[in-house]
């Protein structure tokens, strides 16, 4: 099977896959008699909360019981409610797993098991490293481009896409940085912040595919090709931030966008005589495998590693391979065009 069916079967299974919806453990009976005693008390079993006080009558002292919680964990929200939902949330796991049974939801999530208060702690931490990656790739590509390569008289590079690929830099390192933030704490800024830095990337991306895979250089028509879709990406984050934070329909436009340019990737990958184009090929088939694991979603082993997780370590390597292909090509072109000024 050729390389381009296979990314069309891998697409076309990213789409018809769907996981098995879970039980939603939140409602659980048990679930939620425990989260109400919680409130009411501030213990679950044996763990009590120092922010959750309350007098002997069960009301809270000197106010609501938000206003008890420390500076530190009030900009996490992370407060008494949560805390009994979280607490539970475990009692409850442990109870299932003697029973033999599988984990489950509880509000739309796993139960992934906390570090010093961050919730998903290694997808945190693979996402910080993804960063440092970003930022490693972005500062040798412009170490490359204006200390290694020769510069035009007036000191521009010849590189035709170093600005766009500086913009992607920045992009992209911006968008780990708020995926590292969501997923150490996932309410709904931090989520609005995650969901419109992915998009605002894929949009900018899927723009790079198309300007470099048609080698275009004039400045007129790269607005042209440009600007419906960067309005197609910004309404569409408008819509997430000001109108319905929707799961669905940003999946459908997330996938839409990175099965697009791993097509036109691809394409020209297999056209062009590119001597980078193996590590092209490596990123355009790692990505679509990636785009496989994201469809099995399963629960976090030992309550930490779940598929999310694990394509943010897949992203690693591939990122390394994808900042490889940029500065040979940075190479590649500057080469080309030496030889045509010469």
């Amino acid at each position: 099977m050729s390389p381009f069916r296979s990314l069309l079967l891998f697409a076309t299974v990213f789409f018809l896959l769907h996981p098995l919806a879970a039980t939603h453990g939140d409602a659980d009976p048990l679930y939620i008699g425990c989260v109400e005693q919680c409130k009411k008390t501030g213990c679950v079993g044996d763990r009590c909360f120092q922010h959750c006080k309350f007098s002997s009558d069960g009301k809270p002292i000197d106010g609501p019981w938000y206003m008890h919680e420390p500076l530190y964990l009030r900009w996490k929200q992370w407060d008494c409610c949560t805390d009994c939902r979280y607490y539970c949330m475990l009692s409850r796991e442990e109870e299932r797993t003697k029973l033999g049974d599988k984990p489950v939801k509880y509000h739309g999530k796993w139960p992934f098991h906390r570090v010093y208060g961050i919730q998903e702690p290694v997808a945190v931490a693979l996402s910080a490293v993804n960063l440092a990656i970003q930022f490693h790739g972005w500062v040798s590509f412009f170490i490359l481009v204006y200390y290694k390569l020769p510069l035009r008289p007036d000191k521009k590079t010849y590189y035709e896409y170093t600005g766009l690929w500086h913009i992607y830099g920045i992009l992209s390192m911006n968008a780990w940085l708020w995926s590292a933030v969501f997923h150490s704490r996932a309410v709904e800024l931090t989520e609005k912040l995650d969901f419109s830095s992915a998009v605002a990337l894929l949009g900018f991306t899927l723009i790079l595919a198309i300007l470099r895979a048609f080698n275009v250089r004039d400045e007129a028509t790269r607005v042209m090709i440009s600007a419906p879709l960067l309005a197609f990406v910004t309404t569409h984050i408008m819509y997430l931030n000001f109108y319905e934070l929707a799961y669905g329909l940003n999946r459908i436009v997330c996938t839409g966008m990175v099965v697009v340019q791993l097509l036109i990737w691809a394409i020209w990958a297999g056209a062009s005589n590119h001597p980078a184009r193996w590590k092209l090929w490596a990123v355009v088939v790692g990505g679509g495998l990636a785009m496989v694991l994201e469809t099995y979603d399963f629960p976090p082993y030992m309550g930490y590693v779940d598929a999310h997780a694990l394509w943010h370590a897949t992203s690693i390597p591939l990122t390394f391979f994808w900042w490889g292909f940029i500065r040979d090509d940075a190479e590649f072109r500057t080469t080309a065009l030496l030889k045509k000024v010469k």
